[in-house]
Parts: structure tokens; C-alpha cells; sequence
């Protein structure tokens, strides 16, 4: 890992050691150590604590696995296929408030559900493992194949693996293999009002 990534102040490794490269080495991953990355996203954070986040996942070498790699763009398929593990990150639209019976919806859905992925990378890296979420994939694709129900939301696929040598990649993507940096946080946050380029 590059030490290119610095903040500006100190905060926990776990934060810039993090990145989401696309060369993998196709090694296995065992079951219990994916589901200690699931036991990782239960604990996030959600409104009302709904808990609105779902996961569906597939082992390398498993019908699930490529049922979810066939979802996905072909230039993601190109590299994802090398992964151990993918994920398609999911989250119900609708939730049932305690002591209620009927189903309202839940607005916040995806910005929980995106705190649950974020916990789920942290844990896998971690453990020694890399992640990289895609949004390029076809939802309806994943839905009907993944028979997910209408009133959950797809939002993302993510390739889990060990890193690998760049070399196995295409030329274009060996170039990109590696930490980007972030904007300022000048550029991110404000005091008491909108003073932010959009």
C-alpha cells in the first residue's frame, strides 16, 4: 500500500489504508469470514433503527456468483470475475415503525444502507481483504435475477477479494490501480450555511 494518501488531520488508518482496487487473485474466500463483513454491517447505524439494509451475495465458482456478475456492465464483468465474493447491496423502501402494523415508508433506506456497506468494507479490510462497490450494473437484470422484490432497492454490487498484481489487468486500468486522493475539506464543508461549489 502507497503511503500517497495523508490527511490533513489525524484520524484512524482504517480510513485512508482503504481503497478499492480491481486486480484480484481469485483466491477463496471462506464463508465465516464474509459473514463476519455481514456481522460487521448489522451494527450500523439506521433510522429508527429499521435496519433497512439487505445483502445478497455469491461465492466464486457458485451459480449465485455468477448470477450477480452477469448484472453487471461488461467492463465491471471484465475484472469482477477475478473477485472472491460479490455482494449486491440492497435496502427496503418501506418500514413498520414499532407498535404499528401497517408499512410506511422509510426515506432514509439508501443513506443507511450505504453506512451498512461502509461498515462491511472497514470490517473486510480489516481482515486483510479489499472491496470495490460498483454502480455499474443493471438493476432490473439483478432484481429478476436475484428475485428481488419491487419495494427493495438495488444499489450497488460489491467485488470482495484478495488484492492481486495490477499486471493481470488491462493496460487502461493498471494505471488507475491506485489510491486516489480526496478533495479538501474545504470543498466539503461549511459553517452554518451553503458557502460550497456544487
Amino acid at each position: 500500500m502507497s503511503d500517497a494518501r495523508t490527511p490533513t488531520l489525524p484520524i484512524a488508518p482504517q480510513f485512508t489504508e482503504r481503497w478499492s482496487p480491481r486486480a484480484f487473485t481469485g483466491e477463496p474466500m471462506p464463508l465465516d469470514t464474509l459473514m463476519a463483513c455481514f456481522e460487521a454491517a448489522r451494527w450500523a447505524p439506521s433510522a429508527s433503527n429499521s435496519q433497512p439494509w439487505r445483502f445478497v451475495y455469491g461465492l466464486a465458482g457458485t451459480p449465485a456468483f455468477d448470477a450477480l456478475l452477469a448484472t453487471l456492465v461488461p467492463f465491471n464483468q471484465g475484472w469482477a470475475q477475478h473477485a472472491s465474493a460479490l455482494v449486491a447491496v440492497l435496502s427496503t423502501r418501506t418500514t413498520t415503525p414499532p407498535g404499528q402494523d401497517a408499512a410506511v415508508p422509510a426515506p432514509w433506506h439508501a443513506f443507511d444502507a450505504g453506512a451498512a456497506w461502509m461498515s462491511l468494507a472497514l470490517e473486510a479490510h480489516h481482515q486483510g481483504w479489499i472491496t470495490h462497490a460498483m454502480g455499474g450494473f443493471d438493476a432490473a437484470a439483478l432484481q429478476a435475477r436475484l428475485g428481488v422484490p419491487d419495494d427493495v432497492a438495488a444499489h450497488a454490487v460489491v467485488a470482495i477479494g484478495r488484492q492481486g498484481d495490477k499486471a493481470r489487468l488491462p493496460d487502461a486500468l493498471q494505471a488507475r490501480e491506485t489510491p486516489n486522493q480526496r478533495k479538501p475539506l474545504s470543498e466539503l464543508v461549511a459553517e452554518g450555511r451553503w458557502t460550497l461549489a456544487g
